[in-house]
Parts: structure tokens; C-alpha cells; sequence
């Protein structure tokens, strides 16, 4: 008996490890196999072209010998994320946030400024020259691929620390920037934001006179105008005045995602026209937003309850947030002008542990201080509180939020942006460690999937390099030819 039993668990071994056998050696399914083809097809695109994001914050605290982006460090960019993800190009950005139109807010924001221009310089020409080069011209961009280094380029988010003195634009450009624009969320001394379509503008939607004198000498100097975050009247004035293409460095379709930061059909026809490329941002808010409906519901609750209205901040409404990571810039901007310096140097290095968390106490640069704390809804009595929750839920059942924007939500914008003006003049971006972030496009690390999304809908190697980085070369070409010819003159 014992005999049999031990034959019979033998044979059900046998026939367990042969099912298994022929479990794994099967042959793939059609479905199976073309999508194993398509993936395979993929990764050898996205191991060609150049892959380029026109817009990464940075933090001067991590741009130090002991402390920088030759670690893993939390942040959404860093060389080993980009070397992981495929990436060849990240323009780094100086960014200040809009302050005071006084001479000491103009000077904290030079002061910031600087700040980070030193540490790109820091970081490619000290720290780690020998991973990473600084790129002037686009065809820097290309000798510094070829020797198989990563490539900086720095961009100048907002024109605030010029303050009144247009030589600044020419020592910006000097210290490496190769685009500017001219505000960010707040109008500036030289142009309208596009949060003036709810505070109201200071130049009736549109440039200051020393904002169209910036533009000309950004044109005659060879430095890219970016239409990103200026209002719809300043950019529609910038591209008439500018004798060279722009670029929006980081912006999403609005017919798509209705918020004041993306572009209208009108604006995104005149950059075809002026022959400039808007930069399609992986920034979830910007991608998917929630509806009018919930949109309207929820303000309507806040008032009723006396909670401050919900301020548009980076994302303005829906869409999830945005991304997970350092947020490198933003809150460490510092209102002390020392670009986050004396903030971050008794805080520990952002080393991403195993499960991609920092040390206690700091993350890569924390996004900016865009999350909304919960202090005014605290304030409110049980009873409030209670009544504030079910009428929540009530909006949410009604009206779902929108969800987390993902890879397919960000490539519809690009679909959408190549069929309204054409191939020629769509990029990428990603706004990483500013907000930006998508469900499968998280960090640099995760490059790959938009490559993939593109080769689903059937976009080709050329076109797909064009997206990642030659429209954007040919247009920064473009605008120094200009400049060369403004020179002569």
C-alpha cells in the first residue's frame, strides 16, 4: 500500500513538473507575440534617438560634493535615473518664484538665480565632468552624445530676477541659459501671467514695454523666448514681435485639459506659423483635469464652509497632482534669497533607500510646497466636519474626480498638438522636480514608456526623434542663425 502511494505521488510530481514544463516552453499567443515585437521594436527606437526634456528643476543643495546628481538621490531626475530611463538631455532650470516689483525683490530673485546657475556649473564642470557635459549650442548637445556623456543645458523659468536692468539678459545668457520666459504664476515686471485670468493682469494681457525690449535682445542674442506660464495675450504678442521661432518649454493642450497654464488652438496655430515647437508636459494637471461640474461643486463647497478657495498653485485643478518625487527648486527657492541653501544644510543627503524613500526629514527638493495641508478643514467643529465629509462624498459620487493622469492621457496631447500643426512642432517635457509626474512616467528613470506609447500609435523612428529632441534642436538652431544676423547688423 505504501508502495502504491509513493508510486502515485512520484506520478503526480511528474505530471506537476511536466505541466509546469510545457507551461513555460508553450508558444506565445499572436497577442502575446506582437506585443513582444512591438516592445522589442521599442526599446531599439528609444536606444537610437536622442531623448531630450526641456524642463527639470533644480536645488542648489544637491549640486554639492558630497550631495548631488551623480547619487540616486530622490529627485525625479538624477544621472543614474537617467541613465536607467535612456535619457540624453535634461535642461536644468532657473527658477525663481514671483515676488515683490521692488528693487529688494528683484534682488532676492538675482540672488537666486545665480544660485543655481553656479550649481549646474558646479556639478558638470567639478563635481562630475566626466559624466556630464554643459551644453551652449545645439551642436554641443550632439559632440557631447557622441562622447557618450549626459548633456546640460540650463533654462531660465521666469524673468523676474532680471529686474529693470536688460544687461541682465545678456549675463544670464553668458552663464549658460539658452531660453527664458518672461513670467511665471504672478505677473512680472516684464510680461502678464496666465494666473491673471482669475487675479487680473498688469498689462492688459500682454507684455511690458521693457518685456518687449527683453524679447528683441533675447532674439539678437540667440536665446530661446519661452511661452510656458505667461499669459495668453503675452504670448500671442511675443510670438508677432520675435524675429525667431519660440518654444513653450513645458505646456499641455488646453482644448484637453481646460487650465490657464495649457495652450488654446489659437495659441498653438500662431507657434506653427512662428515656427516654434510647443514641449507637451508630463505634468498630471496639466494632462487630465476634473470637471467643470465637480470643479464649480467643490468651490461652492469651500465657500459654504468659510475654507480658503483652493489656490491653482503649479496644476491648477484635477488631475491627481503632481509627481512624486524631489521637487528640486521650488520650496527651496527660499525667501532669503540664498536658493535654499540655509534651509537644506543641516538636512541629509536625499539618498533614494531600496523602497525609493529619502532620509527622515528630507526629500530632493519637496515639490514646492503645493500640497494642500488639511489645517482649515481641522479648524472646523465635529459636527461641521461631519456635514463637510457627506456633502464630499455626495460631489464625488456625482461628479468622480478625474483621477491620476497617465502615459496614454499624456500622449492623447501629443496626438492631439501633431494633428492640429504638425509633426514639426511637438516635443516633450516633463516638469520633473517642479510637480510634473504621470502614472508611468514618474521620473527619468521611466523614459521608456512614452517611447512605447508612441510605437503603439504608430509613430515612426523619425518621427518619434523629432518628439524627443530634434524639433526642439532644429528650433534652438534656428534662433541662433537670427542672432547671427542681428549681430551683423
Amino acid at each position: 500500500m505504501k508502495d502504491t502511494r509513493r508510486k502515485l505521488m512520484i506520478a503526480g510530481i511528474t505530471a506537476s513538473s511536466l505541466g509546469l514544463w510545457l507551461h513555460l516552453t508553450a508558444p506565445l499567443s499572436p497577442a502575446q507575440q506582437d506585443d513582444a515585437a512591438l516592445i522589442a521594436k521599442a526599446k531599439a527606437i528609444h536606444s537610437r534617438v536622442l531623448k531630450l526634456d526641456t524642463h527639470n528643476d533644480i536645488e542648489p543643495s544637491n549640486f554639492t560634493a558630497d550631495c548631488n546628481y551623480a547619487m540616486r538621490l530622490t529627485t525625479q531626475v538624477n544621472l543614474p535615473k537617467m541613465i536607467e530611463g535612456g535619457m540624453d538631455v535634461t535642461f536644468m532650470i532657473v527658477y525663481v518664484g514671483q515676488g515683490p516689483l521692488t528693487p529688494e525683490g528683484f534682488d532676492n530673485a538675482y540672488r537666486q538665480a545665480v544660485a543655481k546657475f553656479d550649481a549646474v556649473h558646479r556639478f558638470t564642470e567639478k563635481i562630475a565632468p566626466d559624466k556630464i557635459g554643459l551644453a551652449l549650442t545645439p551642436a554641443d548637445v550632439l559632440a557631447l552624445h557622441k562622447k557618450n556623456l549626459r548633456i546640460a543645458v540650463i533654462g531660465v523659468e521666469n524673468g523676474y530676477p532680471v529686474g529693470t536692468d536688460i544687461k541682465r539678459v545678456k549675463e544670464f545668457y553668458d552663464r549658460g541659459g539658452r531660453y527664458m520666459s518672461l513670467a511665471h504664476n504672478g505677473n512680472s515686471q516684464l510680461a502678464d501671467s496666465n494666473t491673471g485670468e482669475a487675479q487680473g493682469y498688469l498689462y492688459n494681457n500682454g507684455l511690458s514695454p521693457l518685456g518687449r525690449e527683453v524679447i528683441a535682445e533675447m532674439n539678437r542674442l540667440g536665446m530661446m523666448v519661452d511661452l510656458s506660464h505667461p499669459s495668453k495675450g503675452a504670448n500671442m504678442e511675443a510670438m508677432r514681435l520675435s524675429q525667431a521661432p519660440v518654444i513653450a518649454s513645458h505646456s499641455g493642450v488646453r482644448a484637453l485639459a481646460d487650465v490657464s497654464r495649457n495652450m488654446d488652438d489659437e495659441q498653438l496655430l500662431a507657434l506653427k506659423k512662428n515656427g516654434g515647437v510647443i514641449q507637451v508636459v508630463g505634468f498630471a494637471s496639466y494632462v487630465k483635469t476634473d470637471s467643470k461640474e465637480r470643479v464649480d461643486a467643490l468651490a461652492k463647497l469651500r465657500d459654504d464652509f468659510g475654507l480658503a478657495a483652493q489656490g491653482g498653485g503649479r496644476g491648477a485643478r484635477g488631475g491627481g497632482g503632481g509627481g512624486g518625487g524631489g521637487g528640486g527648486g521650488r520650496a527651496a527657492a527660499g525667501a532669503n534669497g540664498d536658493g535654499g541653501r540655509a534651509a537644506n544644510a543641516t538636512r541629509p543627503c536625499p539618498v533614494e533607500s531600496a523602497d525609493g524613500t529619502a532620509p527622515q526629514g528630507r526629500r530632493g527638493g519637496g515639490g514646492g510646497g503645493r500640497g494642500r495641508g488639511n489645517a482649515a478643514l481641522d479648524g472646523l467643529s465635529p459636527e461641521k466636519r461631519a456635514d463637510y465629509d457627506k456633502r464630499l462624498a455626495e460631489i464625488d459620487a456625482k461628479f468622480p474626480p478625474a483621477g491620476r493622469a497617465n502615459v496614454k492621457d499624456f500622449v492623447n496631447h501629443i496626438d492631439y498638438a501633431v494633428k492640429l500643426i504638425g509633426i514639426d512642432h511637438v516635443g516633450i517635457s516633463s516638469d520633473f522636480d517642479g510637480g510634473g509626474g504621470i502614472d508611468g512616467w514618474n521620473s527619468a528613470a521611466e523614459a521608456f514608456n512614452v517611447t512605447l506609447e508612441l510605437v503603439r500609435r504608430g509613430y515612426t523612428e523619425e518621427q518619434i526623434g523629432k518628439l524627443w529632441s530634434g524639433n526642439l534642436l532644429r528650433v534652438w538652431g534656428e534662433v541662433e542663425k537670427v542672432a547671427q544676423k542681428l549681430q551683423k547688423k
